[in-house]
């Protein structure tokens, strides 16, 4: 996901890109030294199992003409940790969402998820939509809305204790580029976020259209991305023309955060 902070940090704009995406992978160097070549028509996914964090980051700048000012990657185990010490987090779900793969089973209605529960949400591609990331992505968009809403809800970037627990739980779960590597660095970049609520973030999908070759794969809609990445190049809202008939998983409206 790509997060653009508006100015005066009230709204947020952010873009997942879809792993299947093929791309063309600029050549980049990971953490250790490690040169990797360029590569063409891969999925973007690639980048991080090819070179990591660092070659992620490039891929990025290279589809969308932005530079990351920061860099955030959280792994399984830590995900759960950090789910759990929120107190787990409400999400409504409108259609019943079952994934044995994911050890899911949510009936239709308002649920309350701990930290296992939750990655089995936002990792299931099978028990929703037309079965692709397509669909897993709106179900990781909702719940990160859902998570906005819970870090509101308990009041955590106007607790200082609560906050600093919390980011100390990050610094070892998650992975951050240097300037976010301390406890103190988290807690300020998180408490310049506490004006974002879940109605001020609006969340899209990098415009794609399925692979006519391969229904497993998507390509990039270069002219309506390029109208996504200079919105917010220009610090502007992303224009609603930007995703319109692009593939989108068939998934809207299965879970949306509690009221």
């Amino acid at each position: 996901m790509v997060v653009h902070v508006y100015k005066g940090h009230q709204k947020a704009s952010v873009v997942s890109i879809p792993r299947d995406t093929l791309i063309d992978r600029p050549e980049c160097t990971d953490t250790d030294g490690g040169e990797h070549p360029a590569a063409d028509d891969v999925m973007f996914n690639s980048a991080y199992s090819t070179g990591g964090a660092a070659c992620a980051v490039k891929t990025v700048e290279s589809i969308s003409g932005l530079r990351m000012d920061h860099y955030l990657e959280v792994d399984f185990s830590g995900f759960q940790k950090l789910i759990d010490d929120l107190g787990g987090v409400d999400i409504t779900t409108t259609e019943a969402i079952k994934d044995p793969d994911s050890h899911l089973d949510l009936p239709t209605g308002t649920h309350t998820l701990d930290g296992e529960q939750a990655l089995g949400l936002v990792r299931t591609r099978h028990g929703v939509g037309d079965g692709s990331d397509l669909g897993r992505i709106q179900l990781q968009q909702a719940f990160v809305k859902a998570l906005v809403d819970q870090v509101k809800d308990i009041g955590l970037l106007g607790n200082p204790k609560k906050l600093y627990d919390v980011a100390d739980t990050a610094t070892k779960t998650v992975t951050t580029d240097s300037d976010l590597g301390s406890v103190n660095s988290l807690m300020s970049f998180a408490g310049g976020l506490k004006g974002i609520g879940p109605a001020s973030m609006n969340m899209v999908t990098m415009p794609v259209v399925y692979d006519p070759a391969d229904p497993n794969r998507v390509l990039l809609e270069e002219a309506k991305a390029d109208q996504v990445w200079k919105a917010l190049k220009n610090d502007r809202p992303i224009p609603e023309s930007a995703t319109e008939g692009t593939a989108a998983g068939g998934a809207k409206g299965v879970v949306n955060p509690a009221e």
